[in-house]
């Protein structure tokens, strides 16, 4: 199915004032703990947290020694979750992560019993280190997780905590001896991430911090029944039919050789975003709208979203990548490209060509 996963916990109702401040609330706390550790990665720390608001999963692109498994575990502190971390090999098996069956036996009867020893997949928080290090088996018993929320041993369904949330790395260099994820696996995650280098003023505070004997430890300021309240309220966030409307223009774009599609998406993309796109792009604004002390959806949450919503989503055609277009240059042009008023969308051949087909 392409519905993203519903809340099946029951959360206190709220009236939207009520969620915002209780969201915005949570966004300043989390953030003054994690400004305790991590340096910078603004951008990084805002998706994350509109991603586990949306209860979705995050896959984070950058070079080694960027603080990502630094970033991921002063979160899950800051969150009162468990944490487990994963690091990614060629012969790891689907079983080391998601647990077996061991045979015990009772000395006092003799009798013996299978019990299901869990993995490290079943924490509130997974770090998937190196997800493209693993063979596509292994991967796939990840994302089937994150997927259904539950793995399945043998004839028996086990699941996993609530909320759940997986953030898997991947480096960009290196490739020799990895498997890349197929994009249908990489649309499972709700953002693709890129934690790009510090500023020098960054850097600078990193290694001051770093160097020296003060060490500083994040206190939880959220438990996991205040994650899931907070993840229904999001929910609650009421949206425009005509920001729907937009977030499926935009979509729909990136879908080459559809009817009404700019040229130079044809030309450059051999692939484009499914529905599932739309439904991230929507809940995500709504989480974001939240987290900026909002109650309701603009078009800017939508435009913000955009990139890490498609990036992973759509495929530059051999031609386009061999020129240097990378598909948030893409992303960029359709942006510019698509207006945000309704009157407008109305009035353009071009769209209406869109909601037509």
């Amino acid at each position: 199915m392409n519905d993203t996963p519903e809340l099946d916990h029951p959360a206190a109702t709220t009236d939207g004032a009520s969620a915002v401040d209780r969201l915005h609330a949570a966004r300043d706390a989390i953030l003054n703990q994690l400004a305790g550790v991590i340096v910078g990665q603004e951008a990084v720390i805002e998706q994350l947290l509109i991603s586990l608001f949306s209860r979705g999963h995050c896959l984070l692109e950058g070079v080694p020694g960027l603080a990502k498994t630094l970033l991921v575990s002063t979160l899950a502190r800051s969150l009162d979750l468990s944490f487990s971390r994963i690091q990614f090999t060629p012969d790891l098996m689907p079983s080391d992560i998601v647990g077996t069956d061991v045979l015990e036996e009772d000395r006092a009867t003799g009798q013996r019993q299978l019990r299901f020893l869990e993995g490290p997949l079943f924490a509130h928080v997974v770090l998937a280190d190196e997800i493209n290090r693993t063979p596509p088996k292994t991967q796939a018993a990840l994302l089937e997780a994150m997927q259904e929320r539950q793995v399945s041993v043998g004839r028996v369904r086990h699941a996993l905590p609530d909320p759940f949330f997986v953030l898997a790395t991947q480096n960009p260099i290196e490739q020799e001896g990895t498997y890349p994820l197929p994009e249908a696996q990489q649309d499972r995650f709700m953002f693709k991430v890129f934690v790009r280098y510090p500023s020098f003023a960054e850097e600078f505070e990193i290694a001051r911090r770093t160097t020296g004997a003060a060490t500083s430890e994040p206190a939880a300021v959220l438990s996991a029944a205040d994650i899931l309240a907070l993840q229904r309220s999001v929910r609650e966030v009421p949206i425009s039919d005509q920001l729907v409307r937009y977030a499926v223009a935009l979509v729909r774009q990136t879908r080459a050789g559809e009817p009404g599609v700019p040229d130079f998406v044809s030309d450059q993309l051999v692939w484009g975003a499914g529905p599932r796109a739309v439904q991230f792009l929507i809940v995500g604004s709504k989480a974001r709208a939240l987290l900026q002390g909002r109650s309701h959806v603009s078009a800017d949450d939508i435009r913000a979203l955009a990139p890490p919503v498609l990036r992973h989503r759509i495929v530059v055609g051999f031609v386009a990548e061999s020129e240097g277009v990378t598909p948030d240059a893409i992303i960029e042009r359709i942006l510019d490209g698509t207006p945000t008023r309704e009157d407008e969308l109305a009035r353009d051949p071009r769209f209406q060509t869109i909601f037509a087909s």
